[in-house]
């Protein structure tokens, strides 16, 4: 359900940047750095070719068993714009300590691309509207730099009592939803044997699961992001990670 035209309830105490409770992504510390694919390396799947991260057992690893809508709902007497800022802010922030790891393995000779399916190049919107190609890490950069432009951004994302949330926050919202969608998109394309390697992937399938669910509990992405918009060209192609949300339905990780 959106949270367009939700009943608001009236802002409590001062918005902590992070949640006191959920699954913790983080094992900072505890990684070693994954080793790096030479130039022009494929993505790596099994015999049949079918990616990785589509594979038993782990398609089925996870932190968390279950369907992940029962941490997405909204608590009680929480404000709804809070709760989506909030989870935003917490979104973001793990998935850049994840590409944080990965980062030495994205290259603009490994990655000269930002390729999240095998048919399926992201091109970056310039402001005059023209799509322009980038590598893998720079299309990444651009889009987390101008993502924590906005979270530091008090008229935006506001945690001072006094301030409230604009009418606009909700296309923000989507706006930074979809951009974090790509990343993700392209990690599990081009990356996941790397997160095998560090055997974190229960961390981030449960942290994208998670970006899912509530994703469309409150109405901030759009199903032709992950399963594909024929209509939309080049850039409408499936995602990888769209077989991954169907398989999660089937499982009942994610609701159908």
């Amino acid at each position: 359900m959106s949270f367009f035209g939700r009943n608001r309830a009236p802002r409590g105490a001062r918005r902590s940047p992070t949640p006191g409770s959920g699954p913790n992504y983080n094992r900072q510390g505890t990684l070693s750095q994954p080793p790096s694919p030479g130039p022009g390396s494929a993505v790596l799947g099994n015999e049949d070719g079918k990616p990785l991260y589509l594979c038993s057992p782990f398609v089925n690893a996870a932190l968390v068993k279950g369907n992940f809508k029962t941490i997405v709902v909204l608590p009680k007497y929480v404000d709804i714009m809070e709760w989506v800022a909030v989870n935003i802010y917490d979104f973001f922030t793990n998935l850049n300590e994840f590409y944080g790891v990965l980062a030495e393995c994205c290259t603009p000779s490994t990655c000269p691309t930002m390729a999240a399916g095998s048919n399926l190049n992201y091109l970056w919107q310039q402001t005059s509207g023209k799509f322009v190609p980038m590598t893998a890490p720079q299309y990444i950069d651009t889009v987390m730099s101008s993502i924590q432009i906005m979270l530091d951004d008090e008229t935006i994302f506001p945690t001072n009592n006094n301030h409230e949330f604009q009418r606009t926050f909700p296309g923000v919202s989507r706006h930074i939803y979809r951009q974090l969608l790509r990343v993700f998109a392209h990690i599990y394309h081009a990356h996941f044997h790397q997160i095998l390697h560090l055997r974190a992937e229960p961390h981030f399938n449960s942290l994208f699961a998670h970006f899912l669910a509530f994703g469309k509990e409150f109405d901030l992405l759009e199903v032709k992001e992950i399963l594909g918009d024929p209509s939309g060209g080049p850039q409408g192609v499936m995602p990888g990670v769209g077989l991954l949300f169907e398989r999660w339905r089937e499982m009942g990780t994610l609701e159908k």
